[in-house]
């Protein structure tokens, strides 16, 4: 099996704490629809014949597309590619494009998956953020989805923002619950150094939350999964059983996938590949046939390393077993002494032959795997 990513990289205003690549150049669309058209054709043998089990639509804002654009793109997915029968269809969307009417015209389209970019029900908090909805039009576009059939859907939050009080975090997570979501993404902010918050936060113009802050606050929304019945599938998805992004675990679990459009990464176990992020070198590569990516192939100490990564981010952790029968039983008994003092202290557990992190261990598990990937040679 085998996933298909789409970057569509439009926007209508600039978030301020986006480091995705993205622009607001929307008078291009139609000419990249039939670029990334034309791309699906191009690439589609690149993921071997691999049944295509999983679509994403990401951005950007993928909700900028009508539901005739949309209905091209898939189709050209379909007629380039081996897809599953039942394939899971999901569409990044912004609160204040899902309008009744929206939502109808994409119920018609092989969509059956929303991940609605609502990151705060706070309105100073948006505001902030150069969000374009405010909270009654988060409330409203989840509502108006699940009226319309979509039972699939999932929430984005941001925690850790400037001066949000645990009151507020907690009143977001409670607002989740009252709307009956069965997935959510909830992620720290983090402060790039392109972005807007991060040029303030360069110059004193934002005052970042304390790292006691930041921890009670990732405490408070591991609590609230455990008392809701989410499931803490990965250090920041939460889901009702039955409702894990399938999408996003196929890359978790190192499954094979394409990406299509500016900026997009591809990966088929043994290389690597990712698109320019420029919307006109792009659009010039693939109308004029001209190189518009760069690829590397993996070496044996990349492999194990990703392998690590993705694995150990997840609650099924890393089992020792696979990783003596893909990298060797030399790797398997180095990755088991690595790993022992993190079991000694509770950062980490042994489970059905897998190493898996603990609640405790989640918060560092950036130094975990620093000490347990394997170094490249100078």
């Amino acid at each position: 099996m085998a996933g298909i990513y789409i970057h569509i990289p439009f926007c209508r205003q600039r978030c301020h704490y986006c480091d995705f690549y993205k622009t607001t150049q929307t008078l291009k669309k139609p000419q990249f629809i039939d670029a990334l058209i034309k791309e699906a054709h191009l690439r589609k043998g690149w993921l071997g014949g691999e049944k295509i089990s999983t679509i994403y639509f990401g951005g950007g804002t993928p909700s900028l597309l009508t539901a005739d654009e949309i209905k091209r793109i898939i189709d050209a997915i379909y007629s380039n590619f081996n897809v599953d029968a039942l394939p899971e269809i999901t569409l990044e969307a912004n609160p204040d494009d899902l309008t009744k009417s929206y939502i109808k015209s994409i119920k018609n389209t092989q969509v059956n998956r929303l991940s609605i970019g609502i990151q705060s029900f706070q309105d100073t908090q948006l505001v902030k953020m150069n969000r374009r909805h405010n909270k009654h039009q988060a409330i409203e576009s989840v509502q108006q989805a699940q009226n319309a059939g979509f039972t699939n859907i999932s929430t984005d939050l941001i925690y850790g923002l400037p001066q949000i009080s645990i009151k507020q975090w907690e009143q977001d997570l409670e607002q989740m619950r009252e709307l009956n979501i069965r997935h959510l993404s909830a992620y720290h902010l983090t402060y790039e150094p392109a972005t807007q918050f991060g040029k303030m936060l360069q110059t004193g113009k934002l005052l970042p939350v304390s790292e006691d802050e930041s921890i009670k606050q990732f405490k408070i929304l591991i609590k609230w999964a455990k008392t809701n019945e989410f499931e803490h599938y990965e250090i920041s998805n939460f889901a009702k059983s039955g409702f894990y992004s399938k999408h996003n675990t196929s890359y978790w679990q190192q499954q094979k996938y394409l990406g299509l459009g500016p900026s997009a990464h591809s990966y088929n176990v043994n290389s690597r590949m990712w698109n320019v992020s420029d919307i006109d070198k792009y659009l010039a590569g693939i109308m004029q046939n001209i190189n518009y990516h760069e690829s590397e192939n993996l070496s044996d100490i990349d492999k194990y390393n990703e392998y690590l990564m993705t694995w150990m981010r997840t609650k099924w952790g890393v089992n020792l077993k696979k990783v003596g029968e893909i990298f060797g039983i030399e790797k398997q008994q180095e990755l088991t002494k690595a790993v022992q003092p993190f079991i000694d202290n509770g950062n980490v557990f042994l489970k059905k032959n897998s190493v898996i992190l603990s609640d405790k261990g989640i918060f560092i598990s950036d130094l975990i795997l620093t000490e347990l990937m394997v170094l490249k040679k100078p």
